[in-house]
């Protein structure tokens, strides 16, 4: 069984204590009327008819002004209360009713306030870009709405728990991976690199190295020819074959490297064009490349990368967000300042702009202005009652304080009409 509903309060901004002075002063105009035509009525009956015909019509006069006055009183105060809290049936209406009217003030805004038809109307008088560019374009908006940007994202990083949140990213970065076809990729890259002529730098690059290689090392080469040759092999005849074969090798090394027609280098180009058809087109040669694939992710360097991926990509990202000199601030920064210029200037951006703040707001209003109706609706459901009629009366009570003087005017001019004609009459 649901609790009750606390009390919402209302806004402090009803408390006019102008308008509440405003509404005393009536009351006691209001009241001192009655008092006045009581007083008036009383004289009369003291004075009795001797006095002089002219006391009957003073007397119907005051004696309909005190019924006027009284009729009046008692409808307004029925509004916010019961009259002297006798519990008048039909009386304290809007303590009654509050919810009613919560609920029909809800009902009333839905229907004559938050429509599409309302609200593009309304958009289409309002210079949407224009106003967000000069917002945008305020100085020191940018730098500070950078700064507020970094401050959420911290502390969005810091909601976001660091043990589910890393398992998920590894296993997404691992899922992706293993998902993605890797055959047409490296075929894809190759085909760039070839197309390029890249891969006969590459080649070239190779070679250089290599040679650069076996000259660094050339001692460790001889020493090995040395200890591989048989010990009736003089050592002059070693150095002889070794010197031959080690200048040979560097020949061609330097022949490969500087001939771009070299046969080697056509060898090489065709090989590597028929791998990367086989790739596109050979499911034995994908495969192949997808066991590789598999087995590298499964490395357990690899793994511990993809585990940290998330604790990097974070620490980064709050650093960047923190330091008011990073790239990110900056970049962050000259966007905002770009899409002012942009909203303020481009006939395009403007349009689209104006043309998607109208169909966001359709949308918000067709989505949620039930939503809004019910919060209106709830939330007077939950004001205070008497708190409530109070506000209420502090808003429309002066008006409704001049019905009862103009009550008391009324009642007593019908009475003396009334007691004229029934003379004229009789």
């Amino acid at each position: 069984m649901p609790g009750p509903r606390p009390n919402v309060p209302i806004a402090s901004s009803l408390d006019d204590p102008e308008r509440a002075a405003d509404l005393a002063g009536m009351k006691r105009l209001a009241t001192g009327l009655f008092v006045a035509a009581a007083l008036v009525f009383l004289a009369c009956v003291l004075l009795g008819d001797g006095a002089g015909a002219w006391v009957g019509y003073v007397r119907a006069t005051a004696e309909a002004s005190m019924v006027g006055a009284l009729a009046d009183w008692f409808a307004v105060t029925a509004l916010f209360r019961h009259p002297l809290r006798l519990p008048i049936p039909h009386t304290a209406i809007i303590p009654r009713k509050k919810d009613q009217i919560g609920a029909s003030l809800g009902t009333f805004v839905q229907e004559n306030f938050l429509t599409t038809h309302v609200v593009e109307q309304k958009l289409a008088t309002v210079d949407v870009p224009g106003r967000l560019g000069a917002f945008l374009a305020a100085p020191g908006r940018a730098e500070r709405l950078a700064g507020d940007a970094g401050v959420a994202l911290t502390a969005l990083t810091d909601l976001l728990r660091d043990d589910d949140v890393q398992p998920a990213v590894a296993a997404l970065v691992d899922r992706k991976l293993h998902e993605t076809p890797l055959a047409p990729v490296v075929a894809r890259a190759l085909e760039l690199v070839v197309e390029g002529d890249r891969h006969q730098e590459v080649l070239s690059a190779a070679l250089r190295g290599l040679a650069r290689f076996l000259e660094d090392n050339k001692v460790v080469f001889r020493a090995q020819l040395g200890d591989a040759s048989p010990a009736w092999v003089p050592d002059w005849l070693d150095e002889k074959v070794f010197v031959r074969a080690f200048t040979g090798v560097q020949v061609f090394l330097d022949e490969v490297g500087a001939d771009p027609r070299h046969e080697l280098r056509r060898s090489y180009d065709a090989r590597l064009r028929a791998y990367v058809h086989a790739l596109r087109t050979d499911p034995e040669t994908a495969a192949h490349v997808e066991d590789l694939k598999r087995e590298l992710l499964e490395h357990p360097a690899v793994r511990a990368w993809s585990g940290s991926l998330w604790s990097n990509v974070k620490t980064a990202i709050v650093a960047a967000a923190a330091d008011p000199d990073s790239e990110l601030r900056g970049r962050l920064i000259t966007l905002i300042r770009d899409g002012a210029r942009l909203l303020q200037t481009d006939p395009t951006v403007r349009e689209l702009v104006q043309r998607q703040s109208t169909r966001m707001a359709g949308y918000v209003v067709e989505r949620f202005a039930g939503d809004l109706a019910d919060v209106v609706g709830s939330t007077v459901a939950r004001w205070d009652t008497e708190e409530t009629s109070r506000r209420i009366e502090l808003q429309v009570g002066r008006d409704l304080q001049w019905i009862r003087v103009n009550g008391t005017v009324v009642g007593g001019l019908a009475g003396l009409v009334i007691y004229t004609v029934a003379q004229v009459l009789g």
